[in-house]
């Protein structure tokens, strides 16, 4: 079942969890139920795959414990666009919301214990339980927040207040990521990231 925690990386996303919490604590025992049959908990090694370039993205992963990455290939060199950490929602939103084929990876950097959700199984449930359809509502709207505030920090914060802010919420994990994996997601050199932990 898909379970949420209350630590996040900004006060708008917590709150909007604990919106999310109230909600599913309002379902009745056979949403509920419905909402169990349609996910699972599984853990996962480090390196294992969760979607690959050219699947179909049929499931959406909550993180529970672990990190994540979603990268492309550009000429064969991996471009990580997004890490997930606990609490983020790891989906290749394209491919699932329109299950066409994925241009992306998602990978586990660690160990992860994810709770994923069948799509197709998702869409059947709604029909029959209609509350089901506003959690769907509330769980892409709290998809698009996160994407947001990645997007804002992305323009408005200069890569080495990125990486500061990167490993202030993450420190006890953070060195479990390759640093290419950080340079690239911060979008920047692994040179330039060099110079910057260098300076701190």
């Amino acid at each position: 079942m898909i379970t949420f925690k209350n630590r996040i990386h900004t006060e708008k996303m917590n709150s909007y969890l604990t919106k999310i919490d109230a909600f599913i604590n309002t379902l009745d025992q056979e949403t509920l139920a419905a909402l169990n049959n349609i996910s699972t908990t599984r853990t996962l090694k480090k390196g294992a795959f969760l979607l690959r370039q050219d699947e179909i993205c049929s499931k959406s992963y909550f993180i529970e414990e672990g990190i994540v990455r979603k990268y492309y290939l550009d000429d064969g060199k991996e471009i990580t666009t997004e890490l997930y950490f606990k609490d983020d929602i790891a989906v290749s939103f394209n491919s699932y919301c329109l299950q066409t084929t994925s241009n992306e990876f998602i990978q586990a950097v660690t160990d992860i214990t994810v709770s994923q959700t069948d799509f197709k199984g998702f869409q059947n449930a709604k029909k029959q339980f209609p509350k089901l359809t506003e959690l769907d509502l509330m769980l892409t709207e709290y998809y698009v927040i996160w994407l947001e505030d990645r997007l804002f920090q992305f323009r408005t914060l200069d890569a080495t207040t990125r990486y500061l802010k990167l490993t202030k919420e993450h420190s006890h994990i953070i060195k479990n990521i390759q640093l290419t994996h950080i340079a690239s997601y911060l979008g920047i050199s692994l040179e330039t990231l060099s110079r910057i932990r260098s300076r701190i």
